[in-house]
């Protein structure tokens, strides 16, 4: 039996379909909708930890963050907006992902390291504003826990929503 994984001499090339030299992703069935799913969730897993982030860090710790200390636990609407920036980021983030599977060879490490990386420049970035160092560490915390938790949630919904073939 001949392996057209090796070409015959005057022969073209032509691989088999499990030869590994068909466009990435082409092999990859993904259910869309689940992971669209997945990622409507963890949009919504980034905004309550923000949420509780800052419920923990004004209402137990007492630190003013992102509001004045007189607004309360919640702060003002600095902290919807900030919950709901997470939430943005989490579904473009989906967006992301639906291309790198759609697009990439090996797109689950690529959105790994993208999605690190970004999470990075979120803890850093508050060290490089006008705050008080606690309210700085407190936001950088917080980031951190979020990017995460995209990590967690999106990651397993991408590993859900793929169903590699049956060669």
């Amino acid at each position: 039996m001949r392996d057209y994984n090796v070409p015959v001499q005057g022969e073209p090339y032509a691989p088999r379909a499990d030869s590994g030299h068909e466009e990435p992703g082409s092999d990859r069935g993904i259910d869309f909708g689940k992971l669209w799913a997945g990622g409507v969730g963890a949009a919504i897993v980034v905004a309550l930890v923000i949420v509780v982030g800052v419920l923990l860090v004004r209402g137990v710790f007492g630190f003013a963050l992102l509001a004045p200390e007189g607004n309360g636990s919640y702060g003002n609407a600095s902290t919807t907006g900030y919950a709901l920036g997470g939430a943005a980021v989490a579904l473009l983030s989906t967006a992301l992902l639906t291309l790198l599977l759609l697009f990439m060879p090996n797109p689950m490490t690529l959105f790994y390291w993208i999605v690190a990386l970004v999470t990075a420049v979120a803890v850093i970035v508050p060290f490089t504003l006008t705050a008080d160092q606690t309210s700085q560490i407190a936001t950088a915390c917080i980031n951190l826990v979020a990017g995460s938790a995209l990590i967690a949630v999106l990651g397993s919904a991408a590993r859900a929503s793929i169903s590699e073939p049956n060669y």
